[in-house]
């Protein structure tokens, strides 16, 4: 895990330079033209900063060594980071809709639109790039953090691009108020954006199971090795970049130790090949005992152990 933390972060580096690159340049579209909507841009840009910050702090964390207080490592740290990430969005739409708000019961004209237009046009590209950059980097690490800034930086591309129109529309059509409307709007998508990055940050800390695509490249694993092997109870979550899967594996009953355990051996590195950063627990049982079917829950069933005791 250590190892990869140098090029995560990197990345999230990279987010900081950008976001310090666009809060200037929107910055000074607004201060040349005095569009609440620009304003608006330039406090979500502020956000991006703050958020890559945190994302680079999360990334240092997550990427620490299991020990002896967390045997399953840090990487849930990056939860945190786009949780984070998300609350921040939300509180920068709160922000733009209360002065969107203002600028609606008194309207102002725009000056020097299409200077701001082509200044915010170069900030948005920037954004663009980087949004890209991060999340190819994201899919490739596994990174929730990296993909919740690569989501959020593609929302501020989006949000600029329905300034830009505003803008436009108050220049052609002189209606002033048309700059706040598009503002409340960006404000409105913005919400949408931070409550989708903080609900999948509450899912991945509740443990949620595995993508429905690395499940069912699991379960073609391992159908590879029946009919001689069968498996239930399998489970998976993860946590970060790293993934868990815990499943029973069922061999006959005659078999020797070593032969079973080499065969829990083949299936953990098939798994561990078919789903990258994966930790694989197995649980041998023999196919012929009933309890072996029974006990399939999370928790053991104390009937299930009765009968154990009782053979």
């Amino acid at each position: 895990m250590t190892s990869k933390s140098p090029g995560l972060t990197r990345f999230a580096w990279l987010s900081i330079a950008a976001a310090i690159t666009t809060i200037a340049l929107k910055t000074g579209a607004w201060l040349l033209t005095g569009s609440v909507g620009l304003l608006s841009d330039a406090l979500e840009s502020l956000v991006n900063l703050v958020a890559a910050i945190m994302t680079l702090s999360m990334l240092g964390v997550a990427a620490k060594p299991p020990d002896e207080a967390h045997a399953y490592g840090y990487g849930k740290a990056e939860y945190f980071a786009s949780g984070v990430e998300g609350a921040l969005i939300l509180l920068a739409a709160v922000a733009i809709g209360w002065t969107a708000i203002g600028r609606l019961r008194t309207p102002a004209p725009i000056e020097q639109a299409w200077l701001g237009v082509a200044i915010s046009t170069a900030a948005s590209l920037v954004n663009f790039w980087v949004a890209r950059v991060l999340l190819k980097a994201a899919r490739q690490h596994h990174s929730i953090a990296l993909e919740a800034d690569s989501s959020h930086l593609m929302t501020d591309v989006w949000t600029s691009g329905g300034v830009l129109i505003g803008i436009v529309a108050v220049a052609v059509t002189g209606w002033q108020r048309l700059d706040p409307v598009i503002a409340m709007l960006v404000a409105a998508n913005i919400i949408w954006s931070g409550v989708a990055i903080m609900k999948r940050s509450a899912l991945g800390l509740l443990d949620q199971a595995l993508p429905k695509e690395e499940q069912e490249a699991l379960t073609k694993t391992l159908a590879q090795f029946a009919p001689e092997v069968e498996f239930h109870a399998m489970r998976t979550r993860q946590s970060g970049p790293r993934r868990f899967v815990s499943l029973h594996v069922l061999v006959p009953g005659d078999w020797t130790v070593k032969r079973g355990h080499d065969r829990l051996e083949d299936v953990e590195h098939a798994l561990r090949h078919a789903v990258p950063n994966a930790t694989v627990f197995t649980h041998l049982e023999a196919i012929e005992d009933p309890a072996s079917f029974a006990d399939t829950k999370l928790d053991r069933d104390s009937t299930v152990e009765n009968e154990r005791v009782r053979a």
